[in-house]
Order: structure tokens, then C-alpha cells, then sequence
């Protein structure tokens, strides 16, 4: 991955030098092209992530866009399963040039669900909390920290899951700082961006 972060003037312009460096890049997860954007919940990752897909796809490669929010084994993990799960269910079968199957979270039923079946992309979008740690440096083309004030993270999340949420969204902030002072996360990414696409020090 680059030595340090790379300038970026907003959303729109974001979205597209990430394509294009990520499109430029090597791939290094066998056939496929790994984009990681990282960063707190509530930053704005997945719409950056889903914007950087749209600009994958408008130069001419296909591009899927894989959430966590999939694959979190409900507001506890971050880490513990994921990882391994994401590994031998997702990215193992990708860098064998072979289509991959996931089992999916049901948050409404608290449990693992049924499975969805993933084809090879030219890109693949890894977004979510956790999706550039150090495990996933050797495998990314490149990795993108998205970040915003907590009040704001928390204001989207509560509008979006509901105030009944709160206490649940205040133990997955403090996870979350704990994984990214542990990984080293924003540190090490190529590119960082604030909650608005704007490129952060």
C-alpha cells in the first residue's frame, strides 16, 4: 500500500481518484482488485464506498460493494468471528479466481441467517468497521479511512436504528475505538476523508 495519505478535493472528486487509483493498482487478492474503507460507524463509508463502486463500474469493471454489517455477528462482533468467517467464506474463494458464499446476519433474529452467493468482481468494496486491519494489508489494493465527529456518528445512527438503540450504539463506539487504537487503522490507511469526502490531516 502507499506511504501516506493521498489529497482529495470532495465527495464526487473523492470517489472517483479512489476508483481510478484502485483500477491502476495491482490486484493482490488473486484476480480481484481490494478496496478497504474503514473508519467508525456512522462516518459515511457506505456511501463513499457505494459512490466509489458507481465510478468502478462507469470506467468499465465490475465492481461489488460487501458491507459487514452482513457478516458482524450482531453488536458484539467486531472482531472475534468475523474476520476468520470473512476470510475462508470470502476473500480465500475470491483469490482462488472463484465465486464466493457468505452466511448473512439477521440483526431482526439475532442470529446467523441464510447465505448469499457473491461472483468474482474486478473490484470488490470491503466497507465497514474492521474491514482494513492489519490481516487485510497484503490483500488490498489500496484502503480508505472515513471519519466524523462522534456526535454526529451517533446522530446518524440513532436516526437510523432508532433511540432505543443508544446503549447498544455507545458499546459499539467504545469496540470500535479499541480496535482502531489496536490496528492502527487510521494510521495506516492511503487515503482519509472526513464525513463529507473531504480530505482530512
Amino acid at each position: 500500500m502507499d506511504a501516506s495519505p493521498a489529497a482529495v478535493s470532495g465527495p464526487v472528486d473523492a470517489a472517483g481518484t479512489v476508483a481510478g487509483r484502485v483500477l491502476a493498482g495491482p490486484a493482490r487478492l488473486g484476480p480481484v482488485r481490494l478496496l478497504a474503507v474503514d473508519g467508525p460507524a456512522g462516518s459515511g463509508k457506505t456511501t463513499f464506498a457505494a459512490r466509489v463502486a458507481d465510478a468502478v463500474r462507469t470506467a468499465g469493471a465490475r465492481a461489488t460493494v460487501l458491507g459487514l454489517d452482513d457478516l458482524y455477528d450482531g453488536w458484539t462482533g467486531l472482531d472475534g468471528t468475523l474476520w476468520p468467517r470473512l476470510r475462508a467464506q470470502v476473500l480465500e474463494p475470491l483469490r482462488r479466481g472463484r465465486a464466493a458464499r457468505y452466511q448473512r446476519y439477521d440483526w431482526a433474529a439475532g442470529h446467523l441467517a441464510g447465505w448469499v452467493d457473491l461472483d468474482v468482481p474486478d473490484v470488490l468494496v470491503l466497507e465497514g468497521c474492521g474491514s482494513a486491519r492489519r490481516a487485510v494489508d497484503a490483500l488490498a489494493t489500496l484502503t480508505v479511512w472515513v471519519e466524523a465527529d462522534d456526535d454526529v456518528r451517533l446522530a446518524r445512527g440513532l436516526a437510523r436504528d432508532g433511540a432505543h438503540e443508544r446503549a447498544h450504539w455507545l458499546a459499539w463506539m467504545a469496540l470500535e475505538r479499541a480496535h482502531f487504537a489496536r490496528e492502527g487503522t487510521r494510521g495506516r490507511a492511503d487515503v482519509r476523508l472526513d464525513a463529507f469526502g473531504m480530505m482530512t490531516t
